[in-house]
């Protein structure tokens, strides 16, 4: 979802795993540090703010392509989290922390209930807020949102630290899972199953152009066949073959679509 309000506003965020792992690593030392858990989670949500501030910054005032400058930063988040435990995991203890990841409500997993009020915040941001329309404009043409007052810059700072932060929030849910703090497991390809999610669920390349809805269908779409694999034991190396393949495809038929609207 957060990947969606990225490439609405005409960027992309290929960071994304990375901070999903670096953010499990500093929840795990924090919480191991300070003894408590709600501190380690805060630390971990922070750093995930901050990393997706730093790829805000270096895009806005290198200036450096989004795709450039995310792929840099996506390397160097990674061997952050690597360097934190010499690329080892760190273990966390604490039931409040656990029950995230096992605990349910109402029949339903936390992590459901999580995600489906990350949703509703999504879509009321998007059609509801003044800020939502705006980031469709900057998207949709830059020049003109910009000549309309929009303060681009520190739109496009804002919009990378809200997907890192919600790179961290997913690298909570991982943490609870696993009870441990994962550099890279876990978190590896994250990236390109956001882009693809939100390019499956209409997201305009160009810019401009995206729902959440469509999102959250696109994330239905992946996790059918992701599953579906699993249970028909198709082999790991085919599995990332046809999440890559699935990816060219949707863009293929949007851009085909886009050449006969004449866009």
């Amino acid at each position: 979802m957060a990947q969606t309000v990225v490439i609405v506003s005409g960027g992309l965020d290929i960071s994304v795993g990375s901070i999903v792992g670096l953010s499990t690593m500093v929840l795990a030392v924090a919480a191991q540090e300070t003894g408590s858990i709600p501190s380690g989670i805060l630390a971990g949500l922070l750093a995930g703010l901050v990393a997706g501030a730093v790829n805000g910054l270096i895009i806005v005032y290198g200036p450096v392509n989004a795709v450039i400058a995310t792929l840099g930063t996506m390397s160097a988040f990674r061997g952050l989290a690597y360097l934190m435990n010499n690329g080892n995991s760190i273990p966390i203890t604490g039931d409040s922390l656990r029950a995230l990841g096992i605990g349910t409500l109402l029949g339903l997993p936390f992590a459901i209930w999580l995600l489906i009020a990350a949703m509703a915040a999504f879509i009321v941001f998007t059609r509801e807020t003044v800020v939502g329309r705006n980031i469709y404009a900057l998207g949709g043409n830059p020049t003109v949102a910009r000549l309309a007052g929009i303060p681009i810059r520190r739109y496009q700072i804002s919009i990378y630290a809200m997907s890192g932060f919600a790179a961290a929030v997913a690298g909570l849910v991982l943490a609870s899972r696993t009870m441990s703090g994962q550099p890279a497991s876990g978190s590896q390809g994250l990236e390109l199953e956001a882009i693809t999610a939100a390019i499956l669920g209409g997201c305009a390349l160009q810019g401009g152009k995206g729902t959440i809805i469509g999102a959250m269908l696109g994330v239905l779409i992946i996790g059918v066949l992701n599953n579906g694999m699993i249970l028909t034991s198709v082999p790991t190396f085919y599995q990332l073959l046809a999440k890559g393949a699935l990816l060219i495809l949707a863009v293929i038929v949007q851009e085909r679509q886009r050449a006969r609207s004449g866009e």
